[in-house]
């Protein structure tokens, strides 16, 4: 069943006379509980993607339909709660609030979700309920990154929206995180979206797309994606 639709998105950017059309024209369909990877060099346009598709900015054309409602014509009211329940976001570097604990920083997401899962069972999931009273100051960088994952899935998203989330640990500590998220697609039924540069990734997607100055190039569904521990890293 399908999740996400793109019809003849663009988003044009203007400075003056000169303008930038960040995307140009991208159609496609996405099912909902893949794995999906959006792969392009830097400037391709991939993050302005994730960034319409989250709701942190508009299309200047087309139409962006999320679970059968066009998120694209939405006042700003009904994009924060959209914002607030139907996406998470997990990004490169962690954005975790430094004075509050791992527990305060997961639990925060339930003042602002209806629908928020318990803190302790996120926290429980990505396996770090033995540093529920730490500060992110205390944790390593995958300890952080898990942490940013229990804080996004504990909002219950329909669409987990993921920007390079290895980018910044190890390729150990990467291949854990990938697990987790390759999980919450396979048996929790959620639809994972990661932005990313790195070719190893997209061996293990139900789907990838490739974007290139603002277009999609190909999109490609793969029938045996490969698993992390399968992946030479």
């Amino acid at each position: 069943m399908s999740i996400i639709q793109f019809e003849n998105v663009s988003r044009i950017y203007t400075s003056g006379d000169h303008e930038l059309r960040a995307l140009d024209g991208v159609s496609f369909t996405l099912d909902e509980g893949k794995f999906v990877v959006i792969l392009g060099p830097s400037g391709a346009g991939k993050s302005t993607l994730l960034n319409l598709l989250g709701g942190l900015d508009s299309p200047s054309e087309g139409t962006i339909t999320v679970s059968g409602a066009d998120i694209s014509k939405l006042s700003d009211n009904a994009l924060a709660d959209y914002r607030a329940s139907t996406v998470g976001f997990v990004f490169q570097f962690y954005n975790l609030i430094p004075t509050l604990t791992v527990y305060e920083n997961v639990r925060l997401v339930s003042e602002i979700s209806k629908g928020a899962l318990d803190a302790k069972d996120m926290i429980g999931r990505v396996g770090l309920l033995d540093h529920l009273n730490n500060f992110p100051s205390e944790l390593s960088g995958g300890e952080q990154q898990r942490i940013s994952i229990a804080r996004a899935l504990c909002k219950n998203p329909k669409i987990l929206l993921c920007d390079e989330p290895t980018g910044a640990l190890d390729s150990e500590t990467g291949v854990m995180v990938l697990k987790l998220l390759l999980d919450m697609a396979k048996n929790y039924g959620k639809t994972i979206v990661i932005v990313t540069h790195n070719q190893n990734i997209a061996k293990m997607a139900d789907v990838v797309i490739r974007v290139k100055n603002g277009k999609i190039r190909s999109m490609e569904e793969q029938e045996n994606p490969l698993s992390a521990d399968e992946v030479e890293w």
